[in-house]
């Protein structure tokens, strides 16, 4: 690599003989890879051999770059995570039936079970369930490719190898009416439904009701009209069960292929030219259960983070490098819960820049990626996407196929990459230290 004079920033696009080719060119093996393991392997449930043989299959792409790459395996209870959606609306389900039996503290407890769920499993992916779900075997794919001096910094580029349930409210909301609000309009009207079943009870409770006897609140004015509304909210609570289809798990070429690619394609550009980034140890990371609830990238960072105190580290979730009309760098996750390193976020601007391109910041705020696990585990972290935040009608549905594949946003996704890992290589994270997120 060449030294940096006078104060300057060397570019990947200024180190690299025929960049713009070779990011052409890793871009289309990128492309070919991923319609080589939807071809091979089709939908990949967390855990199940679809998964693994596209790891390995994608770990084999890695050794020609790659100076380790391993296959690491972890158990999982991949049911479990999305397993929140049926348990709690059956709790919910079932504390109208207490509560016009007369029985208000139970309703309580209920909902109070039904809320806990979603809170752990939904807003902050614990694994609260998975005692209770069967297990599984999944893993994560980890290339390394070492510097060419001493490792002062490391950077891991992560995408997740597996696909998702189909979520039906995405798919048939735009099937049948051309957008995909009626996901949004389900959730909606499920949270507001177990709200009035608490404040029900809850008022039932108050007025001295707590357990009046079986048949008894239904004989007592307002409770009575209470109970009957309560049956009525039953309904967007039945047909909200069914918001995924645990027999259709999708394709998942865009959702994310095409994050495992692009970071797999910044080590291949690297090993094709015989470039080493300075003094930053490259990891690329494919993780397998992200949409089980992160739980290969929380499985990655229990067995290394500890290790990867001995240098300056970066964790980036790479995701569905799709639309870039609609690309930003995520500086808060977990449904907005959790904000993530804004030096990491400043600096990812940057290398964007360097690229020539403005990347906006954006919240999370539906959902998580491979980063919060990061986060949550105490590395320097932040994600890069291009998608919709709407949803788009490809998420989570049978609509995400090679079909949609769109080989100028993977190119240009593919250069702001190797430009953010050639800035960390460079100027580290001091230069952005006390950058504030606007």
């Amino acid at each position: 690599m060449n030294e940096l004079k006078g104060g300057d920033i060397m570019t990947a696009r200024t180190t690299i003989a025929n960049y713009e080719s070779k990011v052409r060119e890793y871009t289309n093996f990128a492309i070919r890879g991923i319609k080589k393991v939807c071809k091979e392997c089709g939908p990949r449930e967390c855990g199940k051999e679809a998964e693994r043989k596209a790891q390995q299959m994608m770990a084999k792409d890695l050794e020609d770059c790659c100076e380790r790459v391993e296959i690491e395996d972890f158990k999982v209870a991949p049911r479990a995570f999305m397993g929140w959606v049926r348990l709690s609306l059956g709790l919910a389900l079932a504390s109208v039936l207490v509560y016009n039996m007369g029985q208000a503290w139970l309703s309580v407890i209920l909902l109070a079970a039904c809320l806990f769920f979603m809170v752990t499993e939904f807003l902050l992916y614990k694994q609260t369930l998975d005692p209770f779900f069967r297990k599984r075997i999944s893993c994560n794919v980890v290339g390394v490719r070492a510097p060419k001096g001493e490792v002062k910094r490391r950077i891991i580029l992560c995408g997740h190898a597996d696909s998702a349930p189909e979520w039906r409210f995405t798919y048939y909301g735009h099937k049948l009416f051309g957008t995909t609000k009626l996901l949004h309009i389900m959730v909606a009207l499920s949270v507001v439904s177990i709200l009035f079943l608490l404040g029900s009870a809850v008022a039932a409770i108050a007025a001295g009701h707590a357990a009046a006897g079986i048949g008894s609140l239904a004989a007592r004015g307002v409770f009575n009209t209470l109970g009957y509304v309560q049956i009525g909210f039953c309904a967007p609570l039945l047909v909200t069960m069914l918001f995924h289809n645990n027999n259709r798990f999708v394709e998942g070429a865009n959702d994310n292929l095409t994050g495992c690619y692009t970071g797999m394609a910044v080590a291949k550009l690297l090993g094709a030219t015989n470039t080493r980034l300075e003094h930053t140890e490259l990891v690329v990371l494919n993780s397998g259960g992200e949409e089980a609830g992160l739980r290969g990238a929380k499985a990655f960072c229990k067995a290394h983070a500890e290790e990867f105190k001995d240098a300056e580290t970066v964790f980036i979730a790479l995701d569905t490098m799709t639309e870039f009309d609609h690309a930003a760098i995520y500086y808060t996750d977990l449904t907005s819960t959790i904000k993530h390193d804004p030096a990491v976020c400043a600096m990812m601007k940057q290398g964007a820049k360097n690229a020539g391109y403005d990347i906006p910041y954006a919240l999370l705020p539906f959902g998580a990626s491979d980063a919060a696990a990061a986060k949550q585990a105490g590395i320097r972290s932040a994600a890069f996407a291009a998608m919709d935040q709407a949803p788009p009608p490809y998420y989570h549905t049978r609509l995400d196929t090679v079909d949609l594949l769109d080989q100028k946003a993977m190119e240009a996704c593919l250069n702001i990459v190797m430009e953010i890992a050639w800035q960390f290589d460079q100027t580290g994270l001091a230069p952005f230290e006390g950058s504030k997120i606007k």
